[in-house]
């Protein structure tokens, strides 16, 4: 059965795209190579990283959506959109595999007229280079004749209600003037407002811009923590007054570590690398281990040593209220932990079983009684559900690595 739209992946790029243009009223199936991911998304169940939930997925599929494995599908659309993931290799850069597979299934199916969008983060020149010629090659068409190319950066917060894809502009940027336009005619049915990039390098490098901007100014405040923590001074109080200022500056807060799926890229290639998000990227990636350093310093400070000491992890997730643990940091400070000989145990409103080092963390059921018995309770990840006032009163000792608490409850980061 034809549809007009094709989500090509289906993890927290591609399904809410595909929820939003079933909302617009567009015929929408979505391919997946998992088969168990698209078995559980046809029944009406959720995705284990919570960036949609039951009731949304069952009115998604009460609206047309057809989850599928069968890439046949791929052939009978106007347009198609690749979400695939691009993780970072083992040598930082991102790896393009899943991309790769997704175009050339695509285009074994592809038609003539057809709008080929691609939404997953790459380096700039992948669209008009490395994916152009996937398309070519294994359909026999020519991009921008024969066929329409563009790319567009994916810039939804997971989790973030205030900001949905209608009211998220979207940059795009064509291969051709004409490619361009037709991808906005397709976005102008998601979003209020479509943003034209000169083509698709420059779209593409929006999301490089935008991801190492998070990153450097985490790197930033992190580095703040740690220096005020020296110096005696309450970061916190500092940024809440900072704030106010309602020119040059933007809030951002320090934590345990950077999770989330958006990785800085400080090198493309033989380009010379970007020396501030090189550097950012290790003043974060040292979090967890400060984290635990202030763990055995305030277990020093009450006469405990950190082997045998009880230590009860809260939030192992890397955004509050979401089931996603994407590049959380509480796995490395949770191996950290038991390295020095702690005793873990962990509890976390969105996440019934959690295992490191392929061993099972032991959750606990009551968190009041967990936290009055620990010797030490770490505040990784604010989910709405906790009450930290409660929570300060009944721990013995409480680290708030988010700024949470309030002032003079616990010892923040």
């Amino acid at each position: 059965m034809p549809a007009d739209l094709a989500v090509i992946g289906l993890g927290h790029h591609g399904l809410p795209l595909a929820q939003a243009a079933i909302a617009a009223g567009i015929d929408t199936i979505g391919f997946d190579t998992d088969p168990r991911a698209v078995a559980e998304l046809a029944a009406g169940r959720p995705p284990v990283d919570g960036s949609l939930t039951a009731s949304e997925i069952r009115r998604m599929l009460s609206g047309g959506f057809r989850p599928t494995t069968q890439p046949a599908e791929l052939g009978r659309v106007r347009t198609a959109v690749i979400c695939a993931p691009t993780p970072p290799g083992a040598d930082r850069a991102l790896d393009l595999t899943a991309v790769t597979d997704a175009a050339r299934a695509l285009a074994a199916r592809l038609r003539p007229h057809t709008t080929v969008l691609l939404e997953s983060p790459v380096p700039p020149g992948t669209t008009e280079g490395h994916l152009r010629d996937l398309l070519e090659a294994g359909s026999g068409l020519r991009a921008g004749r024969d066929f329409h190319l563009a790319y567009s950066p994916d810039r939804l917060d997971p989790g973030r209600r205030t900001h949905g894809y209608t009211g998220t502009p979207k940059v795009i940027g064509g291969l051709t003037p004409a490619c361009t336009e037709s991808a906005a005619a397709f976005y102008g049915r998601l979003t209020d407002k479509v943003v034209r990039a000169r083509g698709p390098r420059e779209a593409e490098t929006v999301k490089l811009l935008e991801t190492n901007f998070r990153h450097v100014n985490i790197a930033l405040v992190n580095e703040m923590a740690v220096l005020c923590h020296e110096i005696g001074v309450d970061l916190w109080d500092v940024i809440r007054c900072a704030e106010t200022k309602p020119f040059g500056f933007q809030a951002f807060r320090p934590g345990p570590g950077v999770g989330g799926h958006g990785v800085p890229v400080d090198t493309l290639g033989a380009h010379r690398p970007l020396r501030m998000v090189e550097l950012a990227s290790q003043v974060n990636e040292r979090m967890p281990q400060y984290v635990v350093q202030r763990c055995t310093t305030l277990l020093n400070e009450h006469g405990k040593s950190a082997r045998g000491a009880r230590v009860l992890l809260l939030g192992v997730t890397y955004k509050p209220d979401l089931a996603d643990r994407q590049a959380a940091p509480a796995a490395e400070i949770a191996r950290r932990l038991m390295d020095l000989g702690a005793a873990v145990s962990f509890h976390d409103p969105h996440v019934l079983d959690w295992r490191v080092r392929d061993l099972p963390v032991p959750r606990a059921d009551s968190l009041y009684e967990a936290a009055s018995d620990a010797d030490l309770t770490v505040l990784l990840q604010h989910h709405r559900t906790y009450d930290l006032q409660g929570l300060a009163v009944k721990a013995q000792l409480l680290l708030d690595t988010r700024g949470a608490t309030p002032a003079g409850a616990a010892h923040r980061l």
